[in-house]
């Protein structure tokens, strides 16, 4: 409960932020804002100052503005306005002045970024410390893409389609960008430079997506209370050496272990200040795939970035155009097929990751926030008419050709933009259920 209520506040902080653009370049262009409403459906909490009603609404998964003289109603476009009215009425301003209070709201979340990731920079910005180490394979994942590849344990990989790559953040960053693509790696292995082939496929957007994975030590970080490891009396910095007969050299050798004991009692022996020691401990079925488990998390290694004001500004900026890019490069291999639906993410994650995020540290909340809010921003930006976009698309219409479009022409539009919003929607909770529930995605 605790996510869901850290989520929605700040899905709600990003909603203010979209709204609040559109609201005072409406009052910049000298239109009537009726109603400020952050969410949709019933009133929860309703306040008039001046002319303009703020509300706060039961469903928080939006909000809107809306500006006298726009859309149907007696308020809208068509109705019966008085002569004053008619000019502060948003039908009645230029086509460029409606662009701009249309693309206020996107454009302020793609600027949020650029204040809050020089500040996150500044406070210090926590990382697995494999993102910046030499791209070099610790696991090959069977039957993945990567095996029938070639990839051998111990591989680096030195570049992918002739660009190189010097991190496992840059490999996964250049998977984004080829994905759809055939992947042409070269890698060293044993000194000698091989090239190894994936064909193109959709939803490689990772290394882990194709089989591999970087070094990673059996070393416990974290126990879940209740669960066999802790009650058995393993402790966080253990380092697992062995599980039953099997030799335990990696992280990933121990689900292999684990699952070969069919939930039966297991010696499992570790490393601790030098001394080893052996538990017997019986393994218990859960989580997505119903597999055995024992209750432990990997002991992962962090570092941190922190910058002075000045730098910080210059890698805030960097990150954010980054990120733009990649998420603009993202939906179009979606649009073109080249990556699977199935990495469409709704409201569900959306809320999770930024719950998840809300209970850490300053930066975290401040790094998913400015993430969120480029993925809001670029979504509206999209031309589908019942979104930004869409009426960015139509005043464009009518600055080129000096006449708007008909009514008609709008509303059947709009009609067919709501139509693929609602399938998309669709989609989205679908995807989200099935991560929940089990059966794809992480």
């Amino acid at each position: 409960m605790v996510t869901v209520i850290a989520g929605i506040i700040m899905l709600g902080i990003l909603v203010f932020i979209h709204e609040l653009g559109h609201f005072c370049v409406a009052k910049m262009a000298g239109v009537k804002v009726l109603k400020f409403s952050l969410g949709f459906g019933p009133r929860l909490v309703s306040r008039q100052w001046g002319e303009t009603e703020y509300m706060i609404c039961a469903v928080p998964l939006g909000g809107y503005v809306q500006m006298l003289g726009e859309g149907s109603g007696e308020n809208g476009e068509s109705g019966e306005l008085t002569p004053e009215e008619r000019t502060r009425s948003y039908a009645a301003k230029s086509p460029g002045k409606r662009l701009a209070i249309v693309a206020a709201g996107p454009l302020m979340n793609l600027a949020l970024p650029f204040l809050v990731l020089p500040l996150a920079y500044m406070i210090g910005v926590s990382m697995p410390a494999f993102l910046e180490a030499r791209p070099c394979v610790g696991y090959v994942v069977a039957d993945s893409d990567g095996a029938a590849a070639g990839f051998s344990p111990g591989d680096c990989i030195e570049s992918i389609n002739g660009q190189s790559v010097a991190s496992w953040s840059e490999a996964n960053r250049k998977l984004i960008t080829f994905a759809g693509d055939d992947l042409d790696f070269v890698v060293q292995r044993d000194g000698r430079h091989l090239g190894l082939q994936i064909p193109a496929a959709a939803g490689h957007l990772e290394t882990q997506a194709i089989g591999l994975f970087p070094d990673q030590e059996a070393r416990v970080g974290g126990l879940a209370l209740g669960m066999p490891a802790e009650a058995a009396g393993l402790r966080e910095g253990d380092l697992i050496v062995q599980v039953g007969e099997m030799p335990i050299k990696s992280w990933y050798d121990l689900r292999i272990g684990i699952q070969q004991g069919q939930g039966q009692p297991q010696v499992v022996a570790v490393e601790r200040d030098g001394e080893r020691l052996e538990f017997t401990l019986t393994a218990q079925r859960g989580g997505r795939d119903d597999d055995y488990l024992i209750g432990i998390a990997p002991a992962q290694e962090l570092i941190t970035k922190r910058y002075g004001p000045v730098a910080a500004m210059a890698a805030g900026a960097g990150r954010t155009l980054e990120l733009i890019d990649l998420t603009i490069v993202f939906i179009q291999k979606l649009f073109g097929g080249n990556v699977s639906v199935d990495n469409i993410g709704g409201p569900i994650t959306v809320v999770q990751v930024a719950g998840q995020a809300a209970q850490t540290d300053v930066s975290s909340i401040l790094l998913v926030l400015a993430f969120l809010s480029i993925q809001l921003g670029i979504l509206n930006l999209l031309p589908i008419p019942i979104l930004d976009g869409g009426h960015i698309v139509f005043n464009l219409f009518e600055l080129i050709f000096r006449r708007p479009l008909s009514p008609r022409t709008r509303e059947i539009a709009q009609q067919i933009g709501l139509m693929l919003l609602i399938l998309l929607m669709i989609l989205a909770f679908y995807n989200d259920l099935m991560r929940i529930f089990g059966g794809i995605g992480g």
